[in-house]
């Protein structure tokens, strides 16, 4: 399966390339904005094209031409405000799924926040944030793709262990970007998950056994 990882050079996204690379039969085409990102991943034996998700709908579609599937798991990053929150969290993942089907590809996988789906869970401290990814998340759910949405909790830099808790509804909790990788792996290999948005942090089921409880 040849992967569009959109974000690739984000901390989810440079843990999926690798879980990728290490795969049997998947193929990591990581999109990123600079020549040097770009370098980068091809020094490692990565495919790369260069894309901004601030860019085209065709500029993005031209990257997933020849995909098997797209993953989003870019973010505008926790630095930034409300206008980059929106064009990037929001727009650019609308942009990216509407290139997605104008480049004939069926599999779409969202990388979204726990509790986005339930207004009274919004951060506090962010709403906007929160309202991107629930609106991107509605966008997918009608876009006519076979799509996933993931939410993980708060993501950690801790070691992946290989075992989550998935399910429509969690409580807040916190999971390794590693783990995080590792179910966006095992959901493009899963059609069980397709149709399906779901909450995941840290638990003690291997991850491919949740996905399949979903």
């Amino acid at each position: 399966m040849n992967v569009l990882i959109i974000g690739a050079n984000g901390q989810i996204g440079r843990h999926l390339v690798r879980k990728l690379r290490e795969s049997n039969g998947h193929k990591a085409i990581a999109m990123v904005r600079t020549d040097e990102q770009k370098a980068a991943f091809e020094q490692q034996g990565v495919q790369a094209v260069l894309a901004d998700l601030e860019g085209s709908i065709d500029e993005i579609a031209l990257a997933a031409k020849g995909a098997d599937a797209v993953v989003f798991t870019a973010g505008s990053g926790g630095h930034t405000g409300a206008d980059k929150t929106m064009m990037i969290d929001l727009d650019g993942a609308i942009k990216s799924m509407e290139a997605t089907k104008q480049a004939e590809v069926r599999r779409f996988i969202i990388v979204s926040a726990i509790g986005v789906h339930h207004r009274e869970l919004w951060m506090e401290s962010a709403p906007y944030y929160s309202a991107a990814k629930h609106y991107a998340d509605i966008w997918l759910k009608h876009s006519g793709l076979d799509y996933t949405i993931i939410r993980p909790g708060r993501l950690t830099n801790n070691p992946g262990t290989g075992k989550i808790a998935a399910a429509i509804d969690l409580d807040r909790g916190e999971i390794p970007r590693e783990d995080v990788a590792e179910a966006i792996l095992a959901s493009l290999e899963n059609r069980h998950t397709i149709g399906k948005a779901f909450d995941i942090i840290s638990g003690v089921t291997p991850i491919e056994a949740a996905l399949n409880a979903l």
